[in-house]
């Protein structure tokens, strides 16, 4: 398979990474994220059998929660060696995986669509780690629902990503003016719920739950994913975060990438059911969050774990509000059935 035709598609894509990062992979606030832990690289034991290998890429931050099982404990997948690399944004990974030196590793939907389609199906969807997990978040105890925010001033953690398009939906939806703020960075925006700089916010996890830890006034007043339900008819349920694959790996490795499924599906698992645990691998394993708020985050993270075969319509939910609103954010059309693994 060729990889990029021109550089001025990896640019392109690249630019779109700059000006949105995966919600899971945010900016990181001092209090959240050990800043003085540099993403490390975490090579797996080797096997003297092994003759296969397998190199993942897991985002420093929420979506990365559910890797640090498998990082302490998958040395081995089926009969390759593993190894684990840690990158601080999407933005990093992205280039090694189409590359091929990063074989799995974890993207937004739109950002893995747009590859697909930009770039001759570079990558695919293998499955749903994460889906939709935001709140808006405020100590104003009269907003209930979207509406209540008529004639206000919202700060938005992600423009061009996730929680910029689905408040666009739902504003509109809702036939509802509100004014969309984009100039406070990420980190700093529980911050600023709680120093009353600004009233009202939209957060996907850690930071709703940092902010909630951190203020007892503050409160999770509107769940986005049941916004989402009621305005689209739907059940809410939308990804954020996907486990991905280069195409050439994949066509050439079907046995490490099922296994690596099946043992990826184990570490979720666990995660959910152990979150004190996991909170403390999390943070042994340079993912950027410290113990105590991953086990908070993690009940309210909405970890999943659904093969993308099997969750083509969740995906497509979210990835027409992409389309609906700016066709290239995802590469100008739905990907093909050849997206989904």
């Amino acid at each position: 398979m060729k990889l990029f035709k021109a550089v001025s598609k990896v640019v392109s894509v690249i630019a779109v990474l700059s000006l949105a990062q995966s919600v899971f992979a945010f900016s990181r606030p001092s209090d959240v994220i050990d800043d003085e832990a540099e993403p490390k690289a975490v090579a797996a034991e080797e096997s003297a059998k092994a003759e296969k290998s397998l190199r993942v890429g897991v985002l420093s931050g929420p979506s990365g929660m559910t890797m640090a099982y498998q990082m302490e404990n998958g040395a081995t997948v089926g009969e390759a060696s593993a190894s684990y690399e840690v990158f601080a944004g999407a933005a990093l990974l992205l280039p090694k995986l189409i590359k091929g030196e990063i074989d799995i590793g974890f993207l937004p939907p739109n950002v893995a669509a747009k590859v697909y389609n930009a770039n001759n199906g570079a990558v695919r969807a293998l499955a749903v780690a994460g889906n939709g997990m935001m709140s808006l978040i405020t100590k104003d105890k009269a907003v209930k629902s979207v509406k209540d925010l008529a004639g206000k001033t919202v700060s938005v953690a992600g423009q061009g990503a996730t929680p910029d398009y689905m408040m666009r939906y739902l504003l509109k939806a809702n036939n509802t003016e509100a004014t969309l703020d984009f100039s406070i960075p990420n980190a700093e925006i529980a911050p600023a719920l709680i120093a009353g700089k600004i009233e009202y916010a939209v957060v996907p996890e850690p930071f709703a739950t940092v902010a909630v830890m951190k203020d007892s006034e503050i409160t999770r007043a509107v769940n986005i994913q049941d916004e989402f339900a009621s305005a689209s008819g739907t059940d809410g349920v939308f990804p954020m975060t996907l486990v991905v694959v280069n195409a050439e790996f994949a066509k050439n490795n079907a046995d490490t990438v099922a296994s690596f499924l099946a043992s990826y599906e184990k570490s979720a698992a666990w995660t959910l059911e152990n979150p004190a645990d996991a909170g403390a691998l999390v943070e042994k394993n340079g993912i950027g969050l410290k113990s105590a708020v991953a086990a908070a985050a993690i009940p309210n993270a909405a970890f999943t774990f659904k093969k993308a075969k099997d969750a083509q319509s969740d995906i497509e939910k979210i990835l027409s509000v992409f389309l609906d609103f700016e066709p290239t954010s995802i590469g100008g059309k739905l990907p093909d059935d050849g997206f989904y693994y």
